[in-house]
């Protein structure tokens, strides 16, 4: 008895959902603007020749500056 009325619950409310009446998709209307490039190139011809150092290391004036040594970073014998 309770699977029969189960399953008139479930056809009752399966055709009380189909009968709703669905609203439509609303369409949305697009609208299309043109798009205009105004771009304008300068081309600038001058040379200019400058001299660059290469090192052989990355860090070389780094790695000196801070391998300094101090009077005090000698080891003492206590």
């Amino acid at each position: 008895m309770k699977t029969v009325l189960t399953f008139i619950f479930i056809i009752f409310i399966g055709s009380a959902a189909m009968a709703q009446n669905a609203s439509k998709e609303v369409k949305v209307e697009t609208v299309t603007y043109g798009v205009e490039l105004n771009i304008k190139v300068e081309k600038t011809s001058a040379k200019e020749n400058k001299v660059t150092r290469l090192y052989l290391f990355k860090n070389s004036r780094v790695k000196k500056e801070l391998n300094f040594k101090t009077k005090r970073n000698n080891a003492k014998m206590a």
